[in-house]
């Protein structure tokens, strides 16, 4: 007896350790993701929800946790987004966070759930999974609940979609409970819809702090996740936050740090702007663009958007690039979208010479893995495109492209 009890402790001893390590290496990865992605590092982009949850309850299987196993309606507010925030024709792991109170425990204050996309049977409920959009998708927990009779997973299943898009109409699906290798048990239906003006919703959800009533975290998912949820919440340094929120092209002493290229053109700055104001040439002149989808009928006025394909085929990627700044026939400035790569900006003078015109491209990355590469290294790519890209604006305004 005695043996079993110490080889129970030493296992035990062993997964704590386990579990407190990968809690501490993931922790290490959010904190290097904050660099690139000060405000969320995973799942940076999403779509703000509200809606009701209507709970059946389990009288015949209860599950252990008094707010899965009696009936009722809770309010809820959620959010939908892509974990690595892929471009929508890419799979990318789906979350839905939920923020619920309880209609009938007004004073335990809000439950936060989080689900991802999964498989649905064993082993598939624990290992997340990618897909392209919601449809047919099922989501878990992934790691289980402690309740009064063990364990307990919860799951997600989408049983109507609203036409289009999430924003459009009634998003429902269907909740249920299972023991980590057991059976999936019905217990509930959740509504959802966006708002007025739909959009992301500033809340942070914290699972192991806002816990269903009659439910709490096991100790070692708090060890794998806690350190994540810390790191990821926490206020990025004021270095890393400025530059993300004004995507800074200069240093406080006004010395360009952006790769930056200048070509003196044999065309005026008017023949050279034709071809910048018309969206539809973006592809001919920016390296890398393989084909435009849409161009914005305010292009290339602030704000209007450009949408684009990168790459060849059949390795095509659809994004988009967006105007933030402009200045006939003198400036154009972009925030230019090539995820999974990342987004950069990009700033292009004109400097009008009568007959000739000097442009300049100035360009670097602000999102993205693209920020991960070594400057050095960096701009020496960013400046061979755009001499590339500078030649080809040469030629099409030469030519007359645009008129």
């Amino acid at each position: 007896m005695t043996q079993l009890t110490n080889d129970q402790t030493s296992d035990r001893g062993i997964a704590a350790g386990l579990s407190v390590a990968a809690g501490q290496a993931f922790a290490g990865l959010f904190r290097l993701l904050k660099l690139v992605r000060p405000d969320r590092p995973i799942h940076p982009q999403g779509l703000g929800l509200t809606g009701e949850l209507t709970r059946t309850g389990n009288p015949f299987e209860p599950s252990g946790i008094g707010w899965l196993d009696s009936p009722g309606l809770d309010t809820v507010e959620a959010r939908f987004s892509r974990s690595a925030g892929l471009p929508q024709v890419l799979p990318d792991v789906l979350g839905l966070a939920l923020r619920v109170t309880p209609g009938d425990a007004p004073g335990h204050g809000p439950t936060d759930v989080l689900f991802s996309s999964t498989g649905w049977r064993v082993p598939g409920r624990f290992l997340l999974r990618p897909r392209l959009d919601v449809d047919g998708a099922t989501m878990t927990t992934l790691m289980p609940y402690r309740g009064s009779s063990g364990p307990v997973l919860l799951g997600l299943r989408t049983l109507s979609l609203p036409p289009g898009s999430l924003s459009a109409g009634e998003w429902v699906l269907g909740l249920y409970w299972a023991r980590p290798t057991g059976r999936w048990r019905p217990c509930g239906e959740l509504r959802l819809h966006a708002g007025a003006a739909p959009g992301d919703t500033p809340l942070r959800f914290n699972p192991l702090k806002n816990q269903p009533p009659g439910a709490e975290a096991y100790l070692w998912t708090r060890r794998l996740r806690e350190g994540s949820y810390l790191a990821a919440q926490r206020k990025a340094p004021a270095a890393v936050g400025r530059f993300a929120e004004h995507q800074a092209s200069t240093t406080a002493e006004g010395r360009n740090t952006m790769s930056t290229v200048s070509k003196l053109l044999n065309s005026p700055a008017a023949d050279v702007w034709r071809v910048l104001s018309d969206g539809w040439l973006y592809s001919g002149w920016v390296v890398g663009a393989s084909r435009i989808r849409a161009v914005d009928d305010t292009w290339p006025q602030a704000g209007a958007r450009l949408h684009h394909s990168v790459g060849a085929w059949p390795f095509v990627i659809d994004d988009s690039s967006r105007v933030t700044r402009t200045e006939p026939n003198r400036r154009l400035e972009l925030v230019a979208r090539g995820w999974p790569m990342g987004e950069a900006k990009v700033e292009i003078t004109l400097e009008d010479r009568g007959d000739q015109c000097l442009v300049t491209i100035a360009e670097d990355a602000i999102k993205g893995p693209g920020k991960l590469v070594p400057k050095v290294l960096r701009d020496a790519t960013i400046k061979v495109r755009n001499r590339e890209t500078l030649q080809r604006l040469e030629l099409m305004a030469a030519g007359g492209a645009g008129r």
